[in-house]
């Protein structure tokens, strides 16, 4: 395919939503950039299991060590054809980088195809993207979809929610719909 994409993460990155993506798409014939501030190719972070079980809300696990594979110094988004925001509490702190918000707004600004998954919204309500969108996320990420201006979609944990070149999905159990339409919107051609 010889499209290139880049994946911003960071230390406790919930683990299935970082690596799933990452080898599916590269799976399918896609290069992808996994990046997190301060760090360069080869470094880690630490990944975190976020599950279901019957809890007001997820619980979390330490997860695997994640091996980044470019220099997030060396982005410039006009490399790039799609943009991927795993979930889990990088997010959190990943919002408060500078240049990470400017990744986002240059993504945006272009139309490129943005996927983001659980609490990447964090990231996309900080960078000011929301306003005027229909945006899913993980539900207690909500309120901050809707401070952004968003409209919050409440779906099922296993779909998705596709926006002009936005798609967003509340948790990994939406990996198959989120997936297929972010490939979608690549103009991915996958023949079996």
């Amino acid at each position: 395919m010889s499209k290139t994409l880049l994946m911003l993460v960071g230390d406790y990155a919930e683990d299935y939503e970082t690596m799933v993506p990452f080898q599916a798409l590269l799976a399918v014939g896609y290069t992808v950039h996994a990046v997190c501030p301060g760090k360069k190719s080869g470094d880690t972070v630490a990944t975190a299991i976020h599950d279901f079980e019957g809890a007001q809300t997820y619980t979390e696990k330490r997860g695997h060590n994640f091996t980044l594979n470019h220099d997030f110094d060396g982005v410039d988004p006009a490399a790039y054809d799609g943009l991927v925001i795993p979930g889990g509490r990088a997010p959190e702190y990943l919002r408060l980088n500078e240049k990470v918000l400017d990744i986002v707004r240059a993504f945006d600004k272009a139309a490129k195809p943005i996927a983001a998954v659980c609490h990447g919204a964090q990231i996309l309500a900080a960078a000011g993207v929301l306003k005027g969108r229909t945006c899913s996320a993980y539900p207690a990420c909500a309120p901050e979809v809707r401070l952004a201006g968003g409209t919050y979609a409440d779906i099922a944990v296993d779909q998705a929610h596709t926006d002009g070149h936005l798609v967003t999905a509340p948790a990994w159990p939406a990996h198959p719909a989120w997936l297929s339409q972010f490939m979608k919107l690549l103009r991915a051609r996958i023949e079996i």
